[in-house]
C-alpha cells in the first residue's frame, strides 16, 4: 500500500526519534564498557567519550582475581534465583484463588491485599516498622530474610490474577468432570497456559532481585552474605572518600575507577544474556495479563 507524503514524513520522524532514543539508551553501556578497558588516566582525564583509549584489561584481571567479588557474585545469583522462584510460587498461590468467583470473601481479601499497595511498609514511611518486624521474626543478617522478606509484589499478584481469570472456564469444568482437583487443574491447565505471564513476572522479579541493594545493605552485616550491588556501592563510596581525604595514592584512585566500571559490566552480563530469550514472552505476557474481558 502506497503511503502518502504526510505518512512518509510521519514515519521518517518516528524512525529518527526512535533512533535518537536508542542511541541515548545505548551510550551509557558503551561508555562504561569502553572506560573499563581503557587506561585509567585517560578515563579520569575525560578523553574516553565513546571508544576506548590505550586498551588494557587490567581492570578485569583485578576484578576476576578478587575472591570477595566472586563471593558477592554467588550471593547475588543465589538471591536472584531462589528469590525469583519463591516470588513466582507465592504470587501464583495468591493469584489463583483470587481469580475464582467462588472464593468466599474474595472481595475483602483482594481489598486487604490491595491496601498494602498504598501502605508500603518497605518504603520511606515504613522503614523502621519493617526493620523492627524483620528483627522480631529473626530474619536480620540471614539469607532467608532477603529471599522471603521481599517475595511478593502486590501489583504482580493482581496481574497474575487477571491472567488466570481470562482462562476459559470450560477448560476447568472439563477437568472437574474428569475428577481433577484444584491443584491438578492449576498444574496441568493454568500453569502451561501462563508461561508468557510467568516469564514476564519472572523477569521483573529477577531484575528487581539482581539490582536490589538498599535492604541487603541494611539487613545484612556479614561480608560473606552481601550481594554484588552492595559491594559495588561500597567500592564507589570508598573511592569518593579516598579522593576527598586524599589519603591514598592518586594513581590507585584512578585504577579503582576503571575497576568499578569493570565490575558494573560483569554485574550486568547475566541480565543482558537472559533478556533476549525472555523478550518473546514479554509483550504477550503484559498485554494478555492486563486485559480483563
Amino acid at each position: 500500500m502506497k503511503l502518502s507524503r504526510g505518512e512518509r514524513w510521519f514515519t521518517g520522524v518516528n524512525y529518527a526519534l526512535l533512533g535518537l532514543a536508542a542511541l541515548a539508551t545505548l551510550y551509557p553501556f558503551v561508555y562504561v564498557f569502553s572506560a573499563s578497558i581503557s587506561d585509567p588516566l585517560q578515563v579520569v582525564s575525560g578523553n574516553v567519550l565513546l571508544l576506548p583509549k590505550q586498551l588494557t584489561f587490567a581492570a578485569y584481571e583485578k576484578v576476576l582475581s578478587e575472591q570477595g567479588i566472586w563471593i558477592a557474585y554467588a550471593n547475588t545469583l543465589y538471591y536472584t534465583v531462589t528469590g525469583t522462584l519463591a516470588s513466582l510460587l507465592l504470587t501464583i498461590c495468591g493469584a489463583y484463588p483470587l481469580s475464582k468467583k467462588r472464593l468466599a470473601g474474595g472481595s475483602i481479601i483482594s481489598f486487604v491485599i490491595a491496601f498494602t499497595m498504598w501502605v508500603n511498609m518497605s518504603g520511606p514511611a515504613g522503614m523502621i516498622p519493617f526493620y523492627l518486624n524483620m528483627r522480631e521474626l529473626g530474619l536480620l543478617n540471614t539469607r532467608e530474610g532477603i529471599v522471603i522478606g521481599f517475595a511478593i509484589t502486590t501489583f504482580y499478584v493482581f496481574l497474575m490474577r487477571t491472567f488466570f481469570a481470562n482462562v476459559p472456564e470450560a477448560l476447568e469444568e472439563a477437568a472437574k468432570v474428569d475428577g481433577a482437583s484444584d491443584l491438578a487443574i492449576l498444574w496441568r491447565i493454568y500453569l502451561p497456559l501462563s508461561v508468557p505471564a510467568m516469564a514476564t513476572l519472572g523477569l521483573f522479579y529477577a531484575v528487581s532481585r539482581w539490582n536490589g541493594y538498599f535492604w541487603s545493605m541494611v539487613l545484612l552485616t556479614d561480608a560473606d552474605k552481601v550481594p554484588l550491588q552492595v559491594l559495588l556501592k561500597k567500592m564507589v563510596v570508598e573511592m569518593n572518600v579516598n579522593e576527598m581525604m586524599d589519603t591514598v595514592d592518586q594513581a590507585a584512585n584512578y585504577a579503582q575507577e576503571t575497576i568499578i566500571y569493570a565490575t558494573i559490566v560483569v554485574s550486568i552480563l547475566p541480565m543482558v544474556a537472559v533478556y533476549p530469550y525472555i523478550q518473546k514472552f514479554f509483550v504477550k505476557g503484559i498485554i494478555v495479563g492486563s486485559i480483563k474481558e
